[in-house]
């Protein structure tokens, strides 16, 4: 089996739980404490040793094969798709090995429940909120552009609006809810109270 056959498989089981997650985000809209009530009814699901251990490998193989399919097809590359497929493929590389690595580090080390608030925190901390705002709003727009390219692929024999609409309707739905989610943990749609042990870890000493 080829590379990108793997890549994607692994891409589709992380699509599984990146649907769960974004879900949350999208709930969690509605307030901090709607994103946390929906996520301790999913948790076990995806927190369970063998589906988590899974997922990890996922992660890290995507990460690493989607990085070599890039580098590999750079001179190939013609028109605009296979260019923002890279493009957002690459960010969703970046985004990947720095959240999984804050989430584990915020669980095995700072002790905390990697919840809203852990999220959150760096919103209300100057200058990580301008990091923060950005990282977020990219990453989901990335993933929902990076899974109209893949679509895109598959209707190659549709009239050239059915194939562009491939692209656009998820690329337009990612932009939306990335910036519904980045106003709700900024507290723009409403307040938010950061607890002092999330706000620590920010704090400039």
């Amino acid at each position: 089996m080829a590379i990108r056959d793997l890549h994607r498989i692994s891409a589709l089981m992380i699509a599984a739980y990146a649907a769960l997650h974004v879900t949350n985000h999208i709930v969690g809209i509605g307030g901090a404490v709607s994103h946390i009530n929906f996520m301790e009814a999913i948790r076990p699901i995806y927190r369970q040793p063998v589906i988590e251990a899974v997922l990890l490998f996922c992660v890290m193989f995507q990460v690493g094969s989607g990085l070599f399919l890039a580098i590999r097809g750079w001179k190939q590359r013609h028109g605009l798709i296979p260019w923002v497929q890279a493009a957002s493929g690459m960010y969703l590389a970046f985004f990947l090995v720095v959240h999984v690595s804050a989430v584990l580090l915020g669980r095995a080390v700072l002790k905390l429940d990697t919840n809203f608030y852990f999220a959150a925190a760096g919103f209300y901390e100057t200058p990580y909120k301008f990091f923060f705002a950005p990282y977020y709003f990219f990453a989901i727009f990335a993933l929902f552009t990076h899974l109209g390219c893949a679509a895109y692929w598959q209707v190659q024999a549709r009239p050239t609006l059915v194939r562009a609409l491939t692209v656009l309707i998820p690329a337009g739905c990612g932009l939306v809810i990335s910036l519904f989610i980045v106003l709700s943990l900024a507290g723009v749609l409403h307040p938010v109270e950061i607890p002092a042990e999330y706000k620590a870890t920010y704090e400039l000493k």
